[in-house]
């Protein structure tokens, strides 16, 4: 138990005199090998027919067991809902958390929703930890129907009962964040996806909870249709104040640079996100990549090979959304696949040979 932090401290940390705002090249090719996953599992989670699309896991583990939240997607528009496995690898849905609601609610057809506070140590427990004696989701809503239709907001849920059961859990009765806001910046002024929350018990950035989120914007100097990450802190977890004027990930006047998920390895911290449609990578792919940083706001790229991307039937079209865990020497890659029929589901690469998965997409 003690060899772990001792490694990570090793490989990862640079001296703490000043934090300094670039991750040496060396330190992030050591991530890179670190978090690589070269075996794909292939899929774990599926709709139960072919007109549900799974997407975005979030996952933590609690008494022995590993529980994932994620969305379908049926037509109508996303809902959230869960999943429990024994070994990462072998998934039971459960039930719903986040559903549809009356059409007088501002996220009536829209909660896609994203566990925050996961205990974010790489290789650690992966606690799902409370705020307010209240455990958090955060989510994207919109009453539009459609596939991420309409003006989507940010908004929070909680549930003072047990996560690991499904039930739905209570939703604010108004968004924390939108493109409509007053303060709202040039790249986030359209529309609002994925929001991924930390807790910093250290206050780096004077907050304890600090949001990354990727939304798209527009304004005069800038180009129309790009997604970019950037970021809110919070004290409470309801109240959200956007910090700094500009995003903290992007890749260009066009694309996506979004679904940012954390984790920190020693003194460094790790995004996992996804890139598509990028101007230098011409073509309908998506994939997989990582950024480092010191301070939660600087962030240095990976400019090597992708983590994740399309190479197989399942996952021909898309391999993007990550979610990246360490569980006894093993790291797992989950991330949204989607093949040539449009058919989407989830995913896992490995670091270690498990075979292949004997799931498919079910049949349109």
């Amino acid at each position: 138990m003690i060899l772990i932090p001792l490694l990570l401290i090793l490989l990862f940390t640079q001296p703490a005199k000043d934090v300094p705002t670039v991750v040496p090249e060396s330190v992030m090719f050591r991530i890179y090998n670190e978090v690589k996953t070269p075996y794909k599992y292939g899929l774990v989670m599926t709709g139960a027919d072919a007109t549900l699309r799974t997407d975005c896991p979030t996952i933590f583990r609690r008494d022995g067991k590993w529980y994932m939240y994620y969305f379908i997607f049926d037509g109508r528009g996303y809902e959230t809902w869960m999943a429990e496995s024994a070994n990462l690898l072998d998934w039971t849905t459960t039930g719903r958390v986040l559903s549809f609601s009356d059409d007088a609610d501002w996220d009536a057809n829209q909660k896609g929703g994203y566990l925050a506070l996961v205990d974010y140590q790489w290789g650690g427990g992966y606690a799902l930890n409370k705020h307010d004696d209240k455990y958090w989701i955060t989510y994207f809503g919109g009453s539009s129907k459609g596939y991420e239709a309409g003006l989507l907001s940010i908004g929070a849920a909680y549930t003072t009962a047990d996560p690991t059961r499904p039930h739905e859990w209570q939703r604010l009765d108004r968004p924390v964040m939108m493109s409509t806001d007053p303060d709202a910046r040039w790249w986030e002024n359209i529309t609002m996806y994925k929001n991924s929350v930390i807790a910093d018990p250290k206050e780096r950035l004077g907050y304890p909870y600090v949001m990354y989120f990727n939304a798209k914007g527009d304004s005069i100097s800038k180009v129309r249709g790009a997604e970019r990450i950037g970021m809110a802190v919070s004290n409470d977890m309801v109240n959200w104040e956007r910090y700094l004027d500009d995003p903290v990930l992007e890749h260009g006047p066009v694309g996506i640079t979004g679904d940012a998920y954390i984790q920190k390895m020693g003194n460094v911290w790790v995004m996992f996100y996804f890139g598509a449609f990028w101007q230098d990578r011409p073509g309908m792919s998506a994939w997989n990549r990582f950024a480092c940083s010191y301070d939660l706001v600087s962030w240095t790229d990976w400019t090597g090979a992708d983590l994740i991307n399309p190479t197989e039937e399942f996952d021909a079209r898309f391999a993007h959304k990550s979610c990246v865990i360490k569980w006894k020497g093993v790291v797992y890659h989950f991330y949204c696949s989607v093949d040539e029929q449009d058919r989407r589901g989830i995913a896992v690469a490995t670091s270690k040979d498990f075979g292949k998965s004997k799931m498919v997409y079910p049949e349109k």
